[in-house]
């Protein structure tokens, strides 16, 4: 039964708008047990992804609100201020979530509505609101639902979270102080162009930025120097942006086929006040900013967090009118100086030939140690109030018991739980289309891995591979490249960075699992040079080359976790080639285990004994029950057993493992 404040209304809170900062908002309450409805105007979820960067402050929100997991975000590359680099660890180098992260928004949105729903929020798509009038103790917002049909809720608070053209801030009456876009960056995700990737190219006529997206479109963004904002009933024509990307860059991308347009400028305007009554303001409703290193979304979704707290407290026995009055006091003020930040980088960014001499200043500022640890920590959110406790937010208020179908009414900060330990980690497993590499990849992924998987020949069963992790809610995707071939790891890096790239805008590969191999299975007396020779170029010298190139994308702390045999430690005269070959990769892990300790990377090998690779002798019982009797444990081992091994040696458990042979043989080596 609702309170007698909330008796007669339809819901508690009305939120207008469905994306990142309206579903973060509807999730906060309902965990505060708010009855919560949510009006979108949109049928369907968006399918484009204008944004995909989130910053220390907002994986901590989202940390505290248990979705890190789901979201499995993976590190990003290094930051910029205004196009001029800039790592955004600096702000706090010592910090879990040190740096910058990607996640496309439609992920974003996805995972926030499902558990906004699940926990009771009540979204309606096709809802596109009409009007708002303010009475005492009330507030009545009208919609349009499908096919035009009239919807009024009653509610105690509305808030506006419908983004810069604010139906909401307009109905309402709230104002806007600040500065119309003077400058505009023209974007478009093209598909079929194929042109050189771009990170705030500066030519002679303009800036150009393009990326190559995981779905195979390109997104290109580009500025005429000195061209102003244009007046435009909707998005430019892709035609605009082909002349302009043709005059900046000299490159033709009219073939293409434009998949998305858009166009944004350096706009700066800020609602007077976030609060007017019983509506209240947030994210791109309350402020209007260029979305430049994904700011706008972050600086949205700390708006929403702490709207969320103080809407909680005016419901329940004792409502706290100060922590209302605290957000517009805490937020506006951050919002103020946040885009003052953005609209010095979009004058860096965007600026002509005049902008050089301040770009040159900028750059050498940064050389000095304050500087970019105090702009990385305004762009991260950690130079602000914490949206879940800002300074003097008044006392917290006790959730109210949950609707039937809310399991439980916890507040948010007893939610938290541990991400997966290898989540924000990107890695390679070669050969991993099948037996132990599958199950090596497999398990990397739920750890929260992206993971590379390799297969020399088959791409279906790489493919395949994808698919599992994908459908286990992991993260993956297929190379192809045969191994022990002139060219083979310059063939295989090139596509893995390109994967890299495509998914996280960086190459940085934090995990490297040399399994691929080749078994000999021919007595000694039989074994031809040439066969020798593909022994030792698969299984030796491909590793070798591999742990080199990946040196140059490894950062400290990596993993390195090759795989050897327990036919290094027991003799079986039939595979006298291949366990030279093994023998040579222990030699391979001692050895740069030493040459890399000062970079704090480990490389360890694994040994597995007799385990199942799915070939035919394994579906014989009388053969499984002899390779059996060699494990102290009486069976075979399984690809499960070995690839939990290779997971602990790529975590930060193993930290202090080094140089080390583990025998993943289920006691073989024990005798009899």
């Amino acid at each position: 039964m609702p309170s007698p404040r909330t008796a007669g209304h339809d819901t508690d809170v009305v939120v207008v708008g469905a994306g990142p900062v309206g579903l973060l908002l509807a999730l906060e309450l309902r965990l505060h047990g708010v009855r919560v409805t949510v009006l979108e105007q949109l049928p369907a979820p968006t399918t484009e992804s204008r944004a995909s960067t989130l910053h220390t402050r907002t994986m901590e929100l989202l940390e505290e609100l248990d979705l890190l997991a789901d979201l499995a975000p993976q590190p990003g590359p290094r930051g910029h201020f205004g196009g001029i680099p800039l790592d955004l660890a600096a702000a706090d180098p010592a910090h879990r979530f040190a740096g910058q992260w990607k996640v496309p928004q439609t992920r974003v949105e996805a995972v926030l509505q499902r558990h906004a729903v699940q926990r009771g929020a009540d979204l309606r798509r096709g809802h596109r609101v009409t009007g708002l009038a303010q009475h005492p103790g009330h507030v009545e917002v009208e919609a349009a639902g499908p096919g035009g049909l009239p919807v009024v809720l009653r509610c105690a608070y509305a808030v506006g979270c419908d983004g810069e053209q604010s139906t909401v801030r307009d109905l309402a009456g709230f104002g806007m102080t600040g500065d119309a876009a003077t400058k505009e960056l023209l974007r478009a995700d093209v598909e079929g162009i194929d042109i050189p990737d771009r990170r705030f190219e500066r030519l002679p006529n303009g800036l150009a930025i393009a990326s190559r997206w995981p779905s195979g479109a390109t997104r290109v963004m580009v500025h005429v120097y000195g061209s102003a904002p244009r007046e435009r009933p909707g998005p430019p024509d892709f035609a605009e942006v082909v002349a302009a990307w043709r005059q900046v860059t000299g490159e033709d991308i009219g073939h293409g086929r434009p998949v998305w347009l858009n166009a944004f400028g350096n706009s700066r305007l800020q609602a007077e006040r976030y609060r007017n009554g019983r509506v209240l303001l947030a994210g791109d409703a309350a402020h209007v900013q260029m979305p430049v290193g994904g700011q706008a979304v972050n600086f949205g979704l700390h708006d929403a967090a702490a709207l969320g707290r103080a809407l909680a407290a005016q419901f329940g026995g004792s409502p706290d009118r100060a922590a209302l009055d605290s957000y517009h006091a805490v937020r506006h003020p951050v919002g103020r100086r946040v885009l003052t930040a953005i609209e010095a980088q979009a004058q860096l960014l965007l600026g002509g030939p005049e902008s050089e001499p301040l770009r040159t200043v900028f750059t050498e500022l940064m050389a000095l140690e304050p500087v970019p640890r105090h702009l990385a920590a305004t762009i991260s959110g950690l130079d602000a109030p914490h949206p879940h406790h800002p300074a003097d937010p008044g006392p917290s208020p006790a959730p109210l018991p949950a609707a039937p179908s809310i399991p439980s009414t916890r507040s948010v900060p007893d939610r938290r739980a541990s991400m997966p330990q290898l989540t924000g980690k990107t890695a390679l497993v070669t050969g991993s289309t099948r037996g132990i590499g599958r199950a090596v990849a497999l398990r990397l992924a739920r750890a929260g891995a992206l993971v590379a998987v390799h297969g020399s020949s088959s791409q279906e069963a790489a493919d395949e591979v994808v698919r599992l992790v994908e459908q286990d809610g992991g993260r993956a995707f297929a190379l192809q490249a045969e191994l022990g071939v002139p060219g083979d790891v310059h063939e295989l890096f090139l596509a893995l960075e390109r994967g890299l790239k495509e998914r996280t805008g960086g190459t940085d590969l934090d995990i490297l699992v040399n399994n691929a191999g080749v078994m000999g299975g021919t007595p000694p007396q039989d074994v031809t040079p040439e066969q020798f020779d593909r022994l030792y170029a698969v299984n030796a010298k491909a590793p070798f080359f591999l742990v080199q190139r990946a040196l140059g994308n490894m950062p400290d702390g990596g993993r390195i976790v090759n795989i050897s045999s327990g036919l290094t430690r027991f003799a079986n005269p039939q595979e006298v080639a291949y366990a030279m070959t093994k023998g040579a990769i222990d030699q391979l892990t001692l050895h740069f285990a030493k040459h890399l300790a000062p970079r704090g990377i480990t490389v360890n090998s694994v040994g597995p004994g007799i385990t199942n690779n799915g070939s035919p002798v394994f579906g014989i019982p009388e053969a499984v029950e002899q390779m059996a009797a060699l494990s102290a444990f009486n069976r075979v081992g399984e690809p499960d057993d070995v690839a939990s091994v290779v997971a602990f040696l790529a975590s930060d458990d193993a930290r202090w493992i080094t140089g080390s042979y583990l025998d993943a043989s289920g006691g073989t080596l024990l005798g009899g």
